[in-house]
């Protein structure tokens, strides 16, 4: 779910034109989410193949990557989740309880023919299987696109490409990365421009922002390591939040105070007593610093067997997502030609 920055971030509504030949460092398992909540039939069913594999995931993967990439020439680098902190423990377990709740009510609403409920019930049980991420691995690896395996939380290796150059900027829905230290964070880098929202089972648009952490923090005068204290009073992945403090108040307690040792006692005594851990899983992330960013080669057979014979893709359609992927290694090589002569 991420940390609450809504009210006090500081952003640029933005569009894929402006954002056109940048590199992004991608929260695979955030986009993976995503494709498997929105891609499905109108009951709510997840797209399938014949042998009953869910599919959703490797659509939107392919058909959608490839054309952020050919048609806004961005390069693209995947990154996946590792092993979650302990610290994460029960926030995994609510989510797990959630998406069960969901799935029960998808069922009952379909026995109703309440096709509208059965959709938005449907969209908050999504789960990612780690058949999944491998089958999505499989499919970057023959697209020849690079994908780097976190140790820990995704987002924070992500962001810590960003922070050493590797990409222009880190791309996720949640704010976290800005937690992690991305110098720049691009949240809904997507072509369909809408998200559903369960709730109100309806669609909202959506238009890339892009969140820059210095003004930011500028903005607010403080650093990242009081934006860290800041999240910790509002509430993250891995901790409950102080009851009755949203972003704002967060802020203006953080400011007057500095951090969190010196905030009111009446307020301190309701932290986790592990905060300085927590403070760690943001300041000290676990993260891989030897990695490959580098492109392959399309494996075009190769493609076609995995999504054509193995997952039921229409070859036709495959046919355009590879068309795509030859017009953007054409323009890559075109664009390292002219860097190397200068």
């Amino acid at each position: 779910m991420g940390v609450n920055l809504t009210p006090i971030i500081l952003k640029h509504v933005s569009d894929l034109k402006e954002l056109k030949g940048k590199s992004f460092a991608v929260d695979g398992n955030n986009y993976l989410y995503q494709f498997l909540a929105l891609i499905r039939m109108p009951d709510g069913n997840p797209l399938k193949d014949s042998e009953g594999n869910i599919t959703s995931h490797l659509t939107g993967l392919v058909f959608r990557t490839t054309r952020l990439m050919c048609e806004y020439k961005m390069r693209l680098i995947f990154v996946f989740d590792g092993k979650p902190p302990e610290l994460k423990n029960e926030e995994i377990k609510k989510r797990r309880e959630i998406r069960k709740k969901a799935s029960k009510e998808w069922m009952e609403a379909l026995k109703l023919g309440d096709y509208m409920t059965a959709f938005s019930k449907a969209v908050v049980s999504s789960r990612l299987t780690q058949s999944m991420i491998d089958d999505s691995k499989r499919l970057l690896d023959l697209l020849g696109i690079p994908f780097v395996q976190a140790p820990s939380e995704a987002e924070a290796q992500a962001a810590f490409l960003a922070a050493k150059g590797e990409v222009w900027a880190a791309s996720s829905k949640d704010y976290d990365s800005l937690l992690f230290g991305t110098p720049r964070l691009v949240r809904f880098l997507t072509i369909t421009g809408k998200e559903y929202l369960p709730s109100k089972g309806s669609f909202r648009p959506l238009k890339p922002e892009l969140i820059v952490l210095r003004e930011f923090l500028e903005k607010h005068g403080m650093t990242r390591e009081q934006l860290v204290d800041l999240a910790i009073l509002v509430g993250t992945d891995f901790n409950q939040g102080v009851k009755g403090i949203g972003p704002k108040k967060a802020l203006k307690l953080i400011k007057t105070h500095g951090k969190l040792e010196n905030i009111p006692n009446e307020i301190r005594i309701q932290l986790p007593r592990n905060y300085s851990k927590i403070r760690a899983v943001f300041l000290e992330p676990d993260v891989c610093e030897r990695y490959e960013t580098s492109f392959g080669e399309l494996r075009e057979e190769e493609l076609y067997h995995f999504l054509c014979e193995e997952r039921d893709f229409s070859r036709k359609r495959v046919q355009t997502a590879v068309k795509r992927m030859k017009r953007f290694y054409s323009w890559t090589k075109q664009s390292d030609l002219k860097k190397w002569l200068g």
